[in-house]
């Protein structure tokens, strides 16, 4: 049975996503009159994209009026509903992708009419955005990582605290992630793929990449870690909700239908699983590591981040104990800090 098609799988589903939805920065009460209106979940894709098609006709009319704020807004906010309209393993992979294209474009759009100084970067396995700080002068940069069912177009206050912060940022979507998921399964040796974006940052104006960083979201957290172990320009890296390790038997069926989708069969999504293992990859990490846990956080077959904060020679552990996945629930208690221990650890050295 895949997951969508389980009895009795709308509600949790539903309840499940509310804090994720809220962190992305979905409007609550649409959320829940959006969802309240879900018969099955077969029609959370076009809800979802319903709201971002009516936000990018916003959009387009308040452009025409000459509202460019207002434009702008509207844009982030259909490329948050587009996003969040692909989180499922759902069959129509075609609508997906559309969906995921959608939501890149809304971004881009957006950024063109309220941040023109944002760039496109892209590479063979990877497309983002590169945002830059207000103030004069080459700024440290991090490299945000989305996760398994995640895109670039999540993260937006993870972006923001770190550029209040004098910190360039390049959110990128990488092999079976946003716009990348339809052209490329995952990978697990992502290391390759921080190693691409930091080739395409090298020289670019008002960044300096000898003060790079990775910060990873959920399977973004594994993602960071492996690359922070064998990409040795990263001068700090820090995982969010990251497995340590992956058990194929243990996963819940969301997770697995969703591996099997994006890798392309059930034998590939076996193999990715078996390599996301940082038991000895972890020792191996040579910059300071910034571990962040709910406490709530309790995914079946998925083993935490606290032992990879154990296991890494220079790690330290951030945990909420009423953290959910993502932290969504309790955003004000670890994005600061992360973004401020970013931050401090990208500096210029004394």
């Amino acid at each position: 049975m895949h997951f969508i098609d389980q009895p009795d799988v709308l509600a949790p589903f539903v309840e499940g996503n509310r804090s994720r939805a809220f962190g992305a920065g979905l409007d609550p009460f649409a959320y829940e009159r959006v969802t309240g209106a879900l018969r099955s979940l077969y029609d959370w894709p076009a809800a979802f994209r319903a709201v971002g098609g009516r936000l990018v006709e916003d959009a387009e009319r308040y452009a025409a009026e000459g509202r460019t704020v207002s434009a702008g807004e509207a844009l982030r906010g259909a490329a948050r509903w587009l996003h969040v309209s692909t989180l499922l393993p759902h069959p129509d992979a075609a609508a997906m992708a559309d969906a995921a294209r959608a939501a890149d474009r809304a971004m881009g759009r957006a950024l063109a009419l309220t941040e023109p100084s944002a760039v496109r970067v892209e590479g063979a396995s990877f497309a983002g955005w590169l945002r830059r700080p207000a103030a004069a002068g080459p700024a440290p940069v991090v490299v945000v990582v989305p996760g398994l069912d995640s895109a670039k177009e999540e993260f937006h206050a993870v972006a923001e605290a770190l550029l209040a912060r004098g910190v360039a940022v390049c959110a990128i979507d990488g092999p079976g992630q946003g716009v990348m998921a339809a052209a490329l399964a995952p990978r697990a040796d992502f290391q390759r793929v921080v190693g691409e974006v930091l080739d395409a940052l090298a020289g670019r104006p008002g960044v300096d990449v000898s003060r790079a960083g990775v910060l990873g979201l959920s399977l973004g957290g594994y993602y960071a870690s492996v690359s922070a172990a064998y990409e040795p320009r990263l001068r700090a890296a820090a995982a969010v909700s990251g497995p340590y390790r992956l058990d194929w038997e243990g996963l819940p069926l969301f997770v697995t239908d969703t591996l099997t989708r994006r890798c392309g069969g059930v034998r590939e999504a076996r193999a990715f699983a078996r390599r996301v293992d940082l038991t000895d990859t972890a020792p191996r990490i040579g910059c300071p590591l910034l571990v962040v846990e709910g406490g709530t956080d309790d995914i079946p077959g998925v083993t935490g981040g606290t032992a990879l904060a154990a296991a890494a020679p220079d790690a330290a552990l951030l945990s909420v104990p009423h953290g959910d996945h993502l932290l969504g629930n309790c955003r004000p208690e670890w994005l600061p800090r992360t973004a401020d221990w970013l931050t401090a650890r990208l500096a210029p050295a004394a």
